[in-house]
């Protein structure tokens, strides 16, 4: 398990990660000759206090594969995750530095596309929001219509610059359309906000 307080990965989207704590060091290594899988899950709030300990971690992860190490001389390297499926914590241990956890991975129905409907509000509303940051051309490759569905909006819910306990809420929805719609939700939302503040609580 790899919990960290600002990083929440999706199913299949990419994530580089520079690996410098000793106890993530032997984390990188074992996985690496076993497995080949890392859990990522987010802390709570207040793990401050309790970094180097144990702080709690929301449930709700998402399991990422190694499917890249680049070492350094000095013992730190650059890895690449995979994201493969959410998960839900059963049970933590610690024997070794790092946590580990027993997991049941938890996949989405076989929604092979959204809801017209829906996918038209989230496309129309990421439009205007693009457009009010001219961000369009950042974002046109992933309007392609043969990017699917389900990679659109997990690479949307990676990339979209909000806090990560809202990413961790478009994490836990229980089907695609749910997350799309918290998306097109959480854009409106950020739209509206003239403050500049993020965050939904």
């Amino acid at each position: 398990m790899f919990p960290l307080p600002n990083v929440v990965l999706f199913p299949k989207t990419y994530l580089p990660l520079h690996i410098f704590e000793p106890r993530y060091r032997t984390m990188v290594s074992d996985a690496a000759m076993s497995g080949q899988c890392i859990g990522m899950a987010l802390l709570k709030d207040g793990w401050e206090t309790d970094y180097y300990g144990h702080p709690p971690v929301f449930s709700t992860g998402c399991v990422g594969r190694l499917v890249s190490v680049q070492p350094m001389a000095d013992g730190r390297s650059n890895i690449m995750l995979q994201g493969l499926e959410r998960f839900e914590i059963e049970r933590e241990w610690y024997d070794k530095p790092y946590r580990e956890a027993t997991i049941a991975v938890t996949v989405h129905g076989v929604e092979a596309s959204l809801d017209p409907t829906v996918r038209q509000r989230l496309f129309t509303i990421l439009e205007s929001y693009l457009r009010s940051r001219d961000e369009a051309p950042t974002w046109q490759e992933f309007f392609r219509e043969e990017v699917s569905d389900e990679i659109f909006v997990n690479t949307l819910s990676t990339y979209l610059e909000c806090t990560p306990l809202e990413k961790q809420f478009l994490l836990e929805a229980e089907s695609l359309h749910q997350q799309a719609r918290r998306l097109s939700d959480l854009i409106e939302f950020m739209m509206h906000d003239q403050s500049g503040a993020k965050g939904w609580g």
